[in-house]
């Protein structure tokens, strides 16, 4: 197997080194990250929109814990896994992203927003008001002209989006095609709700061992039991299509016939 610190994964390039090293490519480069999760993953036969955003993004990094176990036992392979929240985790120590007015973020919701901004302060980093956007639902494709307007007045140089998997990787390619700088566009969806209490606390060493999703269940079985349990699906497609992209159903382009 190749030493690179990349791996092509279900036609997905994905970035196999530390969170230290992300964050710093992020912090030199610029461009979008994400960190697509087993049950967006399952997806990418039937989600032209969210496949298409994977490949655009610039730095994809191995959140999944499950796709790392069935890649590395496929292919006798010792690829780590670095999850959205050790990658946060990382990236709030670095005084760049720590000093008022650099990093913008953009909330799912209210509720969340405040928890978050509590936790934020909690850990001496001030937001500006200005520098919290809250997120609308965005139905088919994404236009957000009042947000890119935000943000070519602010220039901040990174943008955290905490909206859910499927949506942010979309909303973050919008962003990254649209403005007219290049940003660090962060697609980290729930990890830092993991550390506001907005969801359930994720301890340090239950994310190194890929228990996320177990603590998640456990927390409200109804919600997330059906989700973790719909990933399952996503061990056939690394099975079958290993480092190729599965073909596409195209259930998007369908729906919006």
């Amino acid at each position: 197997m190749q030493n690179s610190l990349y791996r092509q994964i279900l036609g997905i390039r994905f970035y196999t080194g530390s969170a230290e090293q992300s964050v710093t490519q992020m912090q030199e480069n610029g461009g979008l990250l994400v960190v697509p999760a087993a049950p967006a993953l399952k997806d990418l036969p039937t989600h032209s929109a969210y496949r298409e955003a994977l490949l655009d993004a610039d730095l994809v990094i191995t959140d999944s814990a499950l796709m790392v176990m069935v890649w590395n036992m496929l292919h006798r392979d010792r690829i780590r896994r670095v999850s959205g929240l050790e990658y946060l985790r990382e990236m709030l120590q670095r005084p760049e992203a720590r000093f008022p007015g650099n990093t913008f973020w953009i909330m799912a919701s209210e509720e969340s927003a405040s928890r978050n901004l509590v936790w934020l302060r909690s850990q001496g980093i001030l937001v500006p008001e200005s520098h919290v956007y809250m997120a609308p639902m965005y139905h088919g494709s994404i236009d957000d002209q009042a947000l890119l307007q935000r943000l070519e007045e602010l220039k901040p140089k990174h943008i955290v989006v905490t909206v859910g998997g499927g949506t942010q990787e979309r909303l973050g390619k919008y962003l990254k095609f649209h403005l007219s700088y290049r940003p660090a566009i962060h697609c980290i969806g729930a990890a830092i709700a993991f550390l506001s209490g907005d969801q359930v606390s994720i301890p340090v060493w239950a994310d190194k061992m890929g228990l996320g999703w177990l603590l998640r269940c456990l927390s409200s079985p109804g919600r997330y039991v059906p989700r973790y349990w719909a990933a399952r699906k996503l061990v056939p497609l690394l099975v079958r299509y290993r480092d190729q992209m599965p073909p596409s159903s195209d259930r998007d382009k369908i729906a919006a016939a």
